[in-house]
């Protein structure tokens, strides 16, 4: 059976690729760049004298109302325009023109269809260094092309002096004139192709004005303090940030040099950060992802890299084994320069970790040497206030830490009365930043406290007085079973506390196990049930009998002021633990508030309303 060729709609790949490949029409300006710098770059490998001066005339500016691109570069003979114009597809020039280098950008042809973004029409005149007579091609946006050969004077006209070279034309489209502009035109040309090695004039009226910066910052030589600051301007300049500090970078293997940002501001773990990345010294993207790992959120880069590969849009890099390496070296020189800091000025470490300490938590969590770095430095929320685990265990051996900011909150008071320090494990990477403590120090002795551990420390009555309370702790659970919660008279420090709530994981998992074993079918409901324990899944309320408050209420006579006072002391040990309030809770605080309230300010004798 005979082969058959696919047909293709040239206006339907000409739309595809135009209008659908790249992220908006701002890039046929760079895509213009890359063919122009490439041909001046191929014409200099074997002429190092040659012209290099690339010069864009805005639509606004030229007198035919067309935006044109001029290049001293090699230029193309006839065939080649039909080889890498006329046939979407081909590939790269460097292959086609027999130049097997790593210095040119881009690719003939599918760069050149970006201009469709703008226009209906892209005219192309050029003349090869070999000699060859000039050639013109047509493109239209519907697919169909003419080339000339040999196209007269007047056309020949507009190659750059000495007639080798290439000259593009584009008229603006209706709707597109201010992306041909000369202010547009200006400001992408200066976007991406600031740091090329060749000048790029757009002229201005009828002055040209380069839009090249020059060598890139991290190029310069000098003292160290004349670079430091020549990358700080750059980095306040092109990433628009003010840095905590400015690293150099290079990662030889990838051809990438550049700069890496410390962000002076602080930064949430889950913000991805985008760097300004340029391939060959033209503009990449200012958004680029991928380049640092995760951990890094706080730093942002702006390299030059002639390794890596570019997405086909040209405006994201191709996530590779080379990119992979880059990451890892980028996040290795970073990690280095958190251990100079460390080493060489505390202060300035102390201020980074206020700014970052989320990200250098998260990086220790994996990293064993960075986590013997930075651990001595970084302070916990613990009982005996803010401090670091060094400072903790110089009175407290045996670092006690809760899991959860609650579970913190309902163990803190009593275990510090005890003399029992706890750390608060319940931010980010904190439990598990403690927990990871023995791998800096093997002999360090870690253990987890929940509320349920509290019954250690908080000592049951003695027979005479829980049998007197029994009227109170009757009359407590009955006020207190509407919602939800046990109580138990105990005796415990500190003495100003009057009541502590506790709620354990293990009556947290009851309660949300029967939850859905109510709402499950018969068959879920009966596993459910199989798995339960029995246990209680109600908190606890703890009157802690040495609080001459507590005394005091346990003498009451009157059940009415019983329950109110019961009630406030529930409602002050939800307070008190930072615990959220149930409509029912914000209730009973309203409710004991006002009898309370009335109790004390009704004459004598008068019946409570």
């Amino acid at each position: 059976m005979a082969g058959r060729a696919f047909q293709v709609d040239l206006r339907g790949v000409v739309d595809l690729l135009s209008h659908h490949l790249y992220s908006g029409p701002q890039v046929y300006v760079r895509e213009l760049l890359q063919n122009a710098v490439d041909a001046v770059t191929a014409r200099r490998g074997t002429e190092p004298d040659a012209p290099a001066d690339i010069v864009i005339v805005p639509a606004d500016a030229s007198p035919d109302g067309r935006l044109t691109v001029t290049d001293p570069g090699v230029g193309l003979t006839a065939e080649q325009v039909e080889q890498f114009l006329a046939t979407i597809g081909r590939s790269s020039k460097r292959d086609e023109l027999g130049f097997a280098r790593t210095d040119l950008l881009g690719q003939f042809g599918i760069g050149l269809l970006s201009c469709f973004l703008v226009t209906d029409e892209v005219e192309l005149v050029t003349r090869s260094a070999d000699g060859s007579p000039a050639v013109l091609w047509r493109g239209r946006a519907d697919g169909s092309y003419e080339v000339l050969e040999d196209p007269g004077p007047d056309v020949e006209a507009r190659l750059p002096d000495g007639g080798v070279g290439t000259c593009v034309a584009l008229s603006p489209r209706r709707g597109s004139e201010d992306w041909l502009s000369g202010p547009a035109v200006r400001r992408l040309a200066g976007r991406y192709g600031g740091l090329l090695p060749y000048p790029v004039r757009v002229l201005d009226g009828d002055r040209p004005v380069d839009v090249t910066l020059g060598e890139p910052p991290w190029e310069r030589t000098g003292s160290p303090a004349v670079r430091r600051a020549a990358l700080t301007d750059h980095v306040r300049r092109e990433l628009g940030v003010e840095p905590f500090d400015v690293l150099p970078v290079e990662v030889p293997e990838a051809g990438l040099r550049g700069v890496a940002a410390i962000l002076g501001e602080a930064t949430g773990t889950g913000t991805r950060q985008a760097h300004r990345v340029h391939l060959k010294r033209m503009l990449l993207g200012d958004t680029v992802e991928g380049l640092l790992p995760d951990w890094a959120f706080f730093v942002r880069c702006s390299v030059d890299a002639s390794g890596l590969r570019p997405t086909a849009s040209r405006e994201a890099l191709y996530d590779d084994e080379l990119l992979a390496t880059v990451r890892e070296s980028l996040g290795d020189q970073v990690r280095a320069w958190l251990s100079r800091l460390a080493a060489t000025d505390p202060d300035r470490m102390a201020a980074f970790l206020r700014l970052h300490h989320l990200g250098v938590k998260a990086l220790a969590l994996h990293d064993d040497e960075m986590l013997r770095v930075v651990l001595p430095w970084l302070p916990f929320e613990t009982t005996l206030g803010s401090v670091t685990l060094e400072e903790f265990r110089r009175t407290h051996p045996v670092v006690r830490y809760t899991r959860t900011v609650d579970e913190f909150r309902q163990v803190a008071a009593v275990a510090g009365a005890q003399g029992v320090g706890v750390v608060n494990g319940g931010y980010v990477y904190d439990a598990q930043l403690v927990e990871r403590l023995t791998v800096v120090d093997p002999d360090a002795q870690v253990s987890a406290i929940a509320p349920a551990d509290l019954d250690a420390h908080v000592a049951a009555l003695d027979p005479e007085t829980a049998l007197r309370l029994r009227p109170l702790l009757a009359a407590a659970r009955a006020t207190l079973d509407r919602l939800g919660c046990d109580v138990e008279v105990r005796v415990f420090d500190p003495v100003t506390l009057p009541a502590l709530y506790l709620d354990d994981r293990d009556a947290r998992h009851r309660r949300d196990s029967r939850a859905v074993a109510q709402d499950a079918d018969p068959l879920w409901a009966g596993l459910l049930g199989d798995l339960d324990d029995g246990g209680s899944d109600r908190p606890r309320l703890l009157l802690n009998h040495r609080n001459p408050t507590v005394r005091r209420v346990a003498d009451l006579t009157d059940p009415g002021l019983l329950a109110l006072a019961v009630e406030s002391l529930y409602c002050q040990a939800l307070l008190l633990g930072h615990r959220p309030l149930r409509p029912a809770d914000a209730a009973a605080l309203n409710r004991s508030f006002l009898g309370l309230l009335d109790w004390a300010v009704r004459p004598d004798g008068e019946e409570p309303q």
